[in-house]
């Protein structure tokens, strides 16, 4: 951990001192660049444990500058770039040095009970995200609670249509067994908030990175699609997506769940082929 305390210490005996307002702006300066980095690590540090595909993993993280570097290892592929996705989707993390190494060894096992707790957890996460990720549910009230594979929505939604999506999107999520849909239809103040989304969201400055690691993260957690032969770039908002599905089926799930990311502006999915 960054030596915080040594840093308080000189910033405030600068300021005691009479040093010059550089000086001073340099130490407060680099107190908050490493109060930044520090959150920045225990927040994906939190992710990493919340998540049922990373969480039985030992993984190291280290952030300067907006970089994280990760080590460590996992036992697939699919687990190191999720670990990627997971730390790039943090607020202020624009690059990823990952070093984590796959090895065909399981992890150290977990106590049942925790591995359980920690499974509702990230699926509950995992779920929450997808809510979040949605530009149809993302200003949504909605709590997501996950038992034993069992998750449980509650809150408000402005409209049947947005709660029958919302089920949905739990529903389809790898690792849920039932979803209970407790949301009740609240159309108060429904055109209010509508606009206030629409404002927040015209103030984001929604990245294509972000668009396409949660466009692949989306990807991964559908339980109904393969998304291991996929790629997916964006560019100035518009996806592109290449490789192969099983199916047709499988194709427009893809192309679903990509448009309905915020940030989407459209998709092309020629070149992602149907399989024989």
């Amino acid at each position: 951990m960054p030596p915080f305390k040594p840093l308080l210490l000189a910033a405030g005996t600068a300021l005691m001192l009479g040093l010059t307002p550089l000086a001073s702006h340099a130490a407060e300066g680099q107190l908050s660049s490493q109060l930044e980095a520090a959150r920045q690590e225990g927040s994906i540090w939190t992710a990493f444990a919340l998540n049922r595909h990373l969480n039985p993993f030992k993984l190291d993280i280290a952030v300067e500058d907006g970089e994280a570097t990760l080590s460590g290892k996992v036992e697939s592929e699919v687990q190191k770039d999720l670990a990627e996705q997971v730390a790039l989707s943090i607020e202020g993390i624009d690059a990823v040095d990952n070093r984590i190494e796959v090895v065909g060894e399981s992890a150290e096992g977990n106590p049942p009970g925790l591995v359980q707790r920690l499974e509702d957890a990230s699926l509950a996460a995992t779920v929450k995200s997808k809510l979040l990720w949605n530009s149809n549910t993302r200003g949504l009230d909605i709590q997501v609670k996950s038992e034993t594979g069992n998750i449980t929505l509650s809150g408000h939604a402005q409209t049947p249509a947005a709660k029958e999506l919302a089920g949905q999107l739990a529903a389809n999520t790898d690792g849920v067994r039932e979803v209970f849909n407790h949301l009740s239809i609240s159309t108060a103040d429904s055109t209010s908030s509508e606009v206030q989304t629409s404002l927040d969201e015209a103030r984001e400055n929604i990245s294509d990175g972000w668009i396409t690691s949660k466009v692949k993260a989306s990807f991964l957690y559908s339980r109904n699609l393969d998304a291991l032969n996929i790629s997916v770039n964006t560019d100035d908002g518009l996806v592109s997506l290449r490789g192969s599905v099983l199916s047709s089926a499988e194709k427009r799930l893809a192309v679903e769940i990509a448009r309905n990311i915020r940030g989407v502006r459209g998709v092309d999915a020629d070149a992602l082929r149907i399989s024989s």
